[in-house]
């Protein structure tokens, strides 16, 4: 059984706040000294909805992270299949592994249209050339000049490849994958070492996790170590009820998704063409932002709170122990609200110490059985 962990994410959180780079490396600095296992960096071209955030290379910003921080893991979360070739992925990689000593992790995903259509990139094929990426990236971390790889696929070729760096970690840094669809799912059951969803209920975290552990089982592989990670938003709060009524539309709007509805028992909206949304579509259409909204609208507040931890931490942990319950063993955490340094350092002498506590005991009865 994989033991419990906890990240910081440097997502829409820290881009929409504007933070400098100091305050980032500093934040990120503040989690290495408190216990964080894990930082984390978004990987966005743009976010249009918020025209004053800062958005950064995660690759650049996670080897400056390196260099400030000694003890945490490091990695993109996530990089995407669309805008890189996998030999650029797995480079970027290995050399974070070797500036860090050791500490990378690779989060990537299929990529979605936010990222692509103000650029003229194609989204054509996400999942195809993604699983091709995976094993590209594979075959390439093990690659030397004395052990070049060649590879045929529709969208990826090597021909007798290599890459001249070899990375730390073994066999190769931990590949987290982001999924949230079946096919997907599957996916991340045959070639991740670990889980990246993000816009989560426990019951549809639930579901999803099964499908991966049935991909392990067919594909015969062990998910003792695997990381079913979380991406969760946390928001400190003297008064949970004010703060949730002021966010709750955005934590709708996160959530509104087919896979959310099914698992609730949600009728789909009529004539919200899901599909469309987000493979044409991006975060700069107004008009489809707009519908999105208010078709959240519909989610209940209670399913929309059970994604979410606000308030005291005593409002916090419960959230995180029905997560847990649900099967997360690595929580990425984005911080919101005014006091970022406050709140990274409250959640590791508030809250981190009672659930792995908690871990622990559960581990330790689960043993005596």
């Amino acid at each position: 059984m994989a033991l419990l962990k906890f990240g910081i994410q440097n997502g829409l959180n820290v881009a929409r706040a504007g933070y400098t780079e100091d305050q980032i490396l500093t934040a990120c600095l503040l989690a290495d000294r408190t216990g964080y296992d894990s930082i984390w960096y978004m990987d966005h071209t743009n976010v249009p909805q918020w025209k004053n955030a800062v958005v950064l290379d995660p690759w650049v910003m996670l080897s400056a992270i390196a260099a400030t921080t000694n003890n945490v893991e490091l990695g993109a979360c996530v990089t995407d299949a669309i805008r890189r070739h996998p030999s650029n992925i797995a480079l970027a990689t290995i050399t974070l592994d070797r500036v860090s000593k050791g500490r990378a992790t690779l989060g990537i995903g299929a990529g979605e249209a936010q990222n692509l259509k103000e650029f003229c990139i194609p989204f054509e094929k996400p999942v195809s050339k993604w699983e091709e990426q995976i094993q590209v990236i594979k075959l390439l971390f093990n690659s030397t000049p004395d052990n070049r790889v060649s590879y045929e696929g529709k969208y990826y070729k090597l021909e007798d490849a290599c890459l001249q760096a070899k990375p730390i970690r073994k066999p190769y840094p931990p590949i987290y994958m982001a999924a949230g669809g079946q096919r997907t799912l599957e996916l991340t059951g045959k070639y991740g070492d670990g889980w990246i969803p993000i816009g989560y209920t426990p019951e549809l975290f639930e579901d999803h996790a099964a499908v991966i552990k049935k991909s392990m089982q067919e594909n015969s592989r062990d998910a003792k170590d695997f990381n079913f990670a979380l991406d969760i938003d946390v928001y400190f709060s003297d008064d949970a009820e004010e703060s949730w009524a002021k966010m709750k539309e955005a934590v709708k709007v996160s959530l509104f998704k087919p896979e959310v509805l099914r698992v609730h028992n949600l009728k789909e909206i009529e004539g919200f063409d899901f599909k469309k949304y987000f493979t044409e579509y991006s975060m700069s259409n107004q008009e489809w932002i707009v519908k999105m909204r208010e078709a959240a609208k519909t989610i209940p507040d209670p399913i929309a709170r059970s994604s979410t931890a606000v308030g005291t931490p005593d409002d916090v942990i419960p959230i995180f122990e029905r997560f847990m319950k649900a099967g997360v063993n690595h929580f990425i955490i984005r911080f919101w609200g005014k006091n970022y340094f406050g709140s990274i350092d409250k959640f590791a002498s508030d809250v981190m110490p009672y659930l792995r506590e908690k871990s622990e005991t559960s581990k330790t009865f689960f043993k005596g059985l």
